[in-house]
């Protein structure tokens, strides 16, 4: 092998399922005849821990499950709205995304509305696309099957159906995390108190509350699912049948996760690198680590196909990693343990892998046509400092909150829930224990069978190694991208309950403080239990009034303007008009009324985005004439300007619409430091409004309120003035 690590773990390969089967029952009986126990007292005992550990996990599940449908209620007063008023709720890409569900439903046969889905023109005007593969319409499809199926139309209303579906996903999601900090430290202690941290700090856990139908809930779930039985599949002495559900069940999920989100086969990525460093420092046998790699190679080539030919997966960085580990693996030679040469030769398969991964990418992206999220890569340009651009949809992303880098406020919360500090703790306890289980491989020492509470060596479990590797690595993105902290912060909850409830975490720190007084291993038994019940009651007593007066204070959520607007159109507008303005406001038109719009917000779409920029020159300093030829260009009917943004304030000057939009347009010229505004036309959202000419030549007012101005687009200008 190139290492003593490989060399190890392979000649230490797992023996027959059944002779370990055989042999562990075997050994146990002798522990508990020296402990003075019977089997069967110790059967009932491992059974009745199972049991209670298995019910708290689904009851917490459906507690986190029960407690976001009451809060959706309170917030929205979801069940007292009309449809209409209900469908509003959804904003943004969310509205796209439920809209494309109510249209599967009214479909006569399922088939028939995949087909409309999958050819769809009715959408976006003169424009064909595939919204399935498009906008991974998935959940969608899965959603409207089960509803009809089911036969749910006479109990319950698609909108319930369909949110009840994610607040279920997400009461798994809370599941998975409980289950893996309960595999990782033995007690369900551990889970109860990611469970709590989890929710307590939920602004920074999920975005649920913002976006139900976004990807993302939709995806994670199935993720923390891959987590969970990954954090068993890597553990040491797992007896054959526990070892094959966990394979099967980091199958499936991964299959479902990359079917769920386009992005997933970035976080995927994160997750092979982690596993790699894993198996680079021998931590982990190496065949169940590329059992995982072969579970990625299949689930690409499989959503490949089912994507309708995706190329953004063959061109995608986790392809390219495990094709070079798999050639890789294929050269490596049998070299002596322990020796100069063999610690050489993994130096230089480290560097094999990374250069035939860089490489091999980059002769794919030249070969394979593809769109993969090419403003993606120009954004990563931009935002680390190494290109300046004009560009509006530029600009525009790197104004977005959630790619900011993260505020203290992000710190300062998770610092008040006591989890931060507690997760340092573990990190750094773990982080020293991996460094010091690395150093001793170097050396050619071996790696344990068995690591017991005594030996105080909490790094060399590979399970805890991974957990380790992977936080830092989504710790690193959220630190440089605010909307990353979804991914990371719920680790984070699972990794510090984890440890704080681990009687093998607080025997490594004593290992290194050398005690005497008192004995470790009892002192760590005590403290694994005695402070994760300090941090719950200090927990309960705090934030537990602030969650039920969540839940018992009604909020009222209402906008009277948006319905009315989407009354008038629904009563007034020819079925044929199409509709522009903000991509955002054109979403909720798309879904409340179902009429044919100009752009979307979708942002994985190089010709969407360039639509996006030109209709928001409704905003800029631009003629009557070249609005009107832009909006005549995508056969748009009506415009509707938003006040909102004509007038927006906004806290941050320069990242408002119509700041960005004078910059691209060289409207704004600097000099100095000082900002100077030019161009010969006034704002156009403001002049259409005073009525005069050539702007009355070219649109007509034909609906107003206090936030919306709908403007009928002549077909035949008229130059009186």
């Amino acid at each position: 092998k190139m290492s003593s690590g490989a060399a190890d773990l392979r000649q230490r390969k797992k023996k027959n399922c059944t002779e370990s089967d055989k042999m562990a029952p075997e050994e146990r009986n002798k522990e508990n005849s020296k402990l003075g126990r019977s089997p069967k007292y110790m059967l009932i005992q491992r059974f009745a821990k199972l049991f209670f550990g298995c019910l708290a996990a689904v009851t917490s599940g459906m507690m986190y499950a029960v407690y976001l449908s009451t809060y959706h209620e309170r917030k929205f007063w979801f069940s007292s709205r009309q449809e209409l008023e209900r469908e509003i709720t959804f904003q943004g890409d969310s509205a796209i995304y439920y809209s494309f569900y109510k249209e599967l439903l009214k479909a006569p046969s399922f088939e028939r509305g995949v087909y409309e889905l999958t050819h769809n023109n009715k959408t976006i005007s003169l424009k064909t696309i595939n919204a399935v593969q498009q906008m991974t319409l998935y959940p969608e499809l899965i959603a409207s099957v089960l509803y009809q199926a089911s036969g749910s139309e006479e109990v319950i209303e698609p909108v319930y159906f369909y949110i009840g579906i994610v607040f279920g996903l997400q009461g798994i999601y809370v599941t998975a995390l409980f289950v893996t900090s309960w595999v990782m430290s033995g007690t369900w202690l551990a889970g109860m108190l990611t469970v709590a941290w989890f929710i307590i700090n939920r602004t920074d856990t999920t975005r649920i509350d913002y976006s139900i139908p976004s990807r993302e809930n939709w995806a994670l779930p199935y993720f923390a699912c891959q987590v969970a039985a990954l954090t068993g599949y890597l553990k040491k002495n797992l007896n054959c049948s526990a070892e094959k559900f966990c394979y099967l069940l980091v199958n499936a999920s991964t299959y479902t996760f990359m079917m769920m989100w386009e992005y997933s086969h970035y976080l995927l990525f994160v997750q092979a690198v982690s596993l790699f460093l894993l198996d680079s420092f021998a931590l982990a046998q190496t065949e169940k680590v590329y059992e995982v790699y072969r579970i990625y190679l299949f689930s690409l080539i499989v959503g490949y196909l089912l994507q309708f030919e995706n190329s953004a997966l063959l061109v995608s960085p986790l392809l390219s990693l495990v094709v070079a580990l798999m050639l890789s693996k294929s050269l490596q030679m049998n070299v002596k343990k322990s020796t100069f040469v063999s610690r050489l030769l993994k130096i230089m398969y480290i560097y094999l892998v990374l250069t035939v991964a860089v490489t091999l990418n980059f002769l794919l992206k030249m070969f394979i046509p593809h769109k993969e999220n090419e403003h993606l890569l120009k954004f990563i340009e931009v935002k680390l400092g190494l290109n300046t651009t004009k560009n509006f949809t530029m600009n525009w992303l790197l104004c977005q909150e959630s790619l900011q880098a993260p505020s203290q406020d992000f710190f300062l919360r998770l610092t008040q829930s006591s989890l931060l500090p507690f997760y340092i703790l573990v990190l750094i306890i773990c982080l020293f224990s991996v460094t010091q289980v690395i150093f001793r491989r170097i050396c050619g020492e071996p790696l344990k069978e068995t690591v017991k509470l005594e030996d105080g060596r909490i790094g060399e479990r590979p399970e805890i190694v991974y957990h380790v590797i992977h936080t830092i690595l989504l710790g690193c993105l959220a630190m440089c991208l605010e909307g990353m902290k979804y991914l990371w912060t719920p680790y984070v909850c699972m990794l510090a309950a984890f440890g704080v409830c681990s009687p093998e975490l607080w025997m490594t720190l004593f290992k290194w403080l050398r005690l005497k007084a008192v004995h470790p291993i009892l002192l760590a038994l005590i403290l694994s239990m005695a402070v994760p019940t300090i941090i719950g009651f200090s927990l309960w007593k705090e934030f537990f009034p602030r969650i039920m007066t969540e839940l018992t204070e009604l909020q009222e959520f209402y906008d009277p303007d948006t319905v009315e607007l989407m009354t008038w159109i629904k009563r007034q507008a020819p079925v044929a008009a199409v509709f522009a303005g903000s991509p955002q406001l054109m979403g909720v038109i798309k879904l409340c009324t179902g009429w044919m719009v100009s752009s979307l917000p979708l942002y994985n779409d190089d010709d969407l985005l360039k639509r996006n920029e030109n209709i928001y020159q409704i905003y800029s300093k631009r003629s009557a004439e070249d609005i009107y030829k832009i909006l005549t260009s995508y056969k748009a009917n009506f415009l509707v300007i938003e006040d909102s943004i004509c007038n927006e304030v906004g806290p941050v000057r320069g990242c408002r619409v119509k700041d960005l939009l004078d910059i691209a347009n060289g409207h704004v010229v600097c000099e100095e430091g000082d900002n100077y505004a030019y161009s010969k036309y006034g704002r156009f959202c403001h002049e259409i409004k005073m009525n005069y000419s050539p702007y009355v030549n070219y649109f007509t007012r034909v609906y107003w309120n206090r936030s919306y101005f709908v403007y009928k687009v002549n077909t035949v200008i008229s130059f009186q003035s």
